[in-house]
């Protein structure tokens, strides 16, 4: 192991039940007078974005929403969000929402002053570097889940819409100046959702853990957050109203999103082709393909595992373990494999050159090949 890393951790955070009422301080902490609200077409009709944009408006700040947003979000939902912060003379975004409002907000506040094409910013070696930092608008972020981190995270996923794949657009800017995580705006989500979004949290957590790479603080981040999602979830998936649990969970999925500064590995690899063909949900595909890659690291990663689950309170080790992750996923509702997820003639070649291509083949204890990897698709397949 190599001793030597590059170290950032998150933004200010402003944490607690009803603190949405303080987004107008937030947004002139973060230094914009007519933000931009990007969000996605789920959330767009909810009371939650009605009582926001009311908040926004008594602040002086309009009430301005773009939410032409899949869950997907594509380069075509960015050309439009870009066009609407260009039109509407805006000065920053609040990205609010799940992984797809927060990513696509970040985006557009990242890509409304750049010239060259979004493509030029993935995160590739130095790329960002390419970037006119100072043309960046600032951001406030605003979750309404507990799964992607999104919001302490300085990167957007995009999906390609000419090709299917998920790119990973980086800059350090992208990381919002002020979070407000406010557990009563998840109150609504269904079990579904808290669970899939839940469970991404864990994956974040777990594959944090099991990267090989040095990162002390990220490495005991993942493992507490690791404990608060197996705590937490069930509770918030079974009383979407334990306000706790939710503020519990606003917690660990933030936390997941700092450990994996550490490194992500072969779920998110197979996830993310795996959402851009066939739209899935990442946080139920990275929980559905967890076990399988749990036991493909196994010879690397046993002895961390082992300790992990001691940690955790899980009797048996690593097979306790990876009967833990099975049960787990059993109580929430998630499908036992990809096929039952609704992923059908599959082609695998296609899937397994998109996973090899994907930045988080690096985290990945177990090097990928195109051999291992086509083998692993198939257990994910049931």
């Amino acid at each position: 192991m190599t001793l030597t890393a590059n170290w950032s951790y998150p933004t200010h955070i402003r944490f607690g039940a009803g603190r949405i009422a303080e987004l107008p301080e937030a947004c002139a902490e973060a230094g914009m007078k007519r933000p931009l609200l990007v969000t996605d077409r789920g959330l767009a009709a909810l009371p939650i974005v009605a009582r926001t944009l009311d908040i926004m408006e008594a602040g002086g700040l309009g009430r301005a929403i773009f939410a032409e947003v899949d869950p997907n979000p594509s380069e075509r939902n960015l050309a439009a969000g870009i066009a609407a912060f260009r039109e509407g003379g805006h000065d920053g975004v609040i990205a609010f929402g799940g992984g797809s409002g927060l990513d696509l907000g970040k985006l557009v506040a990242f890509m409304a002053g750049q010239t060259r094409p979004v493509w030029d910013f993935e995160d590739i070696g130095d790329w960002w570097r390419r970037a006119d930092a100072a043309a960046i608008a600032p951001i406030v972020a605003v979750p309404t889940t507990a799964g992607t981190g999104s919001e302490v995270g300085r990167a957007g996923v995009l999906t390609n819409s000419a090709t299917q794949e998920k790119k990973i657009i980086f800059h350090p800017r992208c990381l919002p100046a002020v979070v407000i995580a406010d557990a009563e705006l998840t109150v609504g989500m269904p079990p579904a959702i808290t669970a899939g979004t839940g469970m991404d949290a864990f994956a974040h957590c777990l594959e944090a853990y099991c990267s090989p790479h040095f990162h002390p603080m990220s490495h005991g981040i993942a493992l507490e957050g690791l404990a608060m999602v197996k705590d937490f979830l069930p509770r918030a998936y079974r009383d979407g109203t334990d306000i706790e649990a939710r503020a519990q969970m606003m917690a660990a999925a933030a936390m997941g999103a700092v450990a994996f500064q550490k490194g992500l590995g072969a779920i998110h690899a197979l996830s993310h082709p795996i959402g851009a063909h066939f739209h899935t949900h990442h946080g139920t595909t990275n929980a559905v393909v967890m076990a399988p890659v749990l036991r493909f690291n196994r010879p690397v990663i046993e002895d961390r595992i082992v300790r992990a689950a001691a940690y955790l309170g899980i009797a048996g080790g690593f097979d306790g373990f990876l009967a833990f992750v099975n049960d787990f996923n059993a109580s929430l509702g998630i499908p036992p494999n990809l096929t039952a997820l609704g992923v059908a003639n599959a082609d695998l070649d296609r899937l397994v050159a998109d996973a090899l291509a994907d930045p988080s083949v690096g985290g990945n204890p177990v090097p990928m090949t195109a051999e291992n990897t086509r083998a692993l698709f198939a257990a994910c397949l049931g």
